[in-house]
């Protein structure tokens, strides 16, 4: 049987949710070894059709549905838990006039800060965890963080600015789509249907023996201090992780729709 390809992110979320999946805990199609990198450079391989399963930006999802199925299970949605617009406390900003660091053109954070300030003046795309270094070293005026940075921002002498998750949730009353995981539409539906259970089934049992995986988690993660990994994984796992279901299903209808009027996709 042909391995398929899988790539995810080294966030606490992710390996929290594949370790059963790859370590063979679970019932599961054959999968080669999973490649682990940032969240824009798996944007951009879905892009050019690179992995069979993948995680990526629901922003990326948008522009690549016509080849990859969304899966059910794996994903990123809640409530709280949105990106946030950091500046240097104490400063004017004038969204129209600045340049903000995103991490990668084709996130949801960039999607959202179009839809939330389409007027803004210039972007800089840099990685996730360059961002806070360069708002606090004046280099951009501010940026869009993401992952577990929401927890540590105030550490790097910060200030959010703007809540674009409590944003949208308040202009829309739903959920905000983060990220998901999507198979090629190629493998065929019965194979897709196989991988989504098969992450349901790695989800369930994360949630199940919590402690297993964390030494594996701490090993990828970019913040090592547990609490911050603790609640980076409490505030981006949760039962839309298990299965979007109808409402999740709503939330990134929504998202999708408000990037098409805004000539995203």
């Amino acid at each position: 049987m042909v391995t398929l390809s899988l790539g995810f992110s080294p966030c606490p979320n992710d390996t929290f949710i594949f370790y059963a999946l790859v370590h063979g805990l679970v019932d599961a199609p054959a999968f080669a070894p999973p490649c682990l990198e940032d969240v824009e450079t798996l944007n951009e391989w879905a892009l050019a059709g690179r992995l069979d399963v993948t995680k990526l930006s629901f922003h990326a999802y948008g522009l690549v549905r016509d080849r990859y199925a969304l899966l059910a299970s794996g994903g990123a949605l809640g409530r709280g838990c949105g990106p946030l617009l950091v500046q240097r406390p104490g400063r004017p900003l004038d969204l129209g006039r600045a340049t903000v660091a995103i991490p990668g053109r084709y996130t949801t954070a960039a999607l959202l800060l179009r839809l939330y300030a389409p007027e803004v003046g210039g972007l800089r795309c840099l990685r996730f965890d360059q961002i806070m270094p360069a708002v606090a070293a004046g280099e951009v005026d501010a940026g869009v963080i993401i992952h577990e940075s929401r927890f540590t921002y105030q550490a790097h002498g910060l200030a959010a600015a703007v809540d674009l998750g409590a944003w949208w949730e308040e202009s829309t009353g739903l959920p905000i789509p983060l990220g998901c995981i999507a198979a090629r539409r190629e493998m065929g539906e019965a194979r897709i249907a196989e991988v989504e259970q098969a992450i349901r089934q790695s989800v369930d049992w994360a949630f199940a023996h919590p402690q297993d995986a964390l030494p594996w988690i701490r090993r990828h993660a970019q913040e090592l201090d547990d609490a911050v990994i603790a609640s980076h994984i409490e505030l981006y796992v949760n039962d839309f992780s298990r299965d979007l279901g109808e409402e999740g299903q709503r939330a990134v209808a929504a998202l999708l729709e408000r990037g098409r009027r805004a000539g995203v996709f």
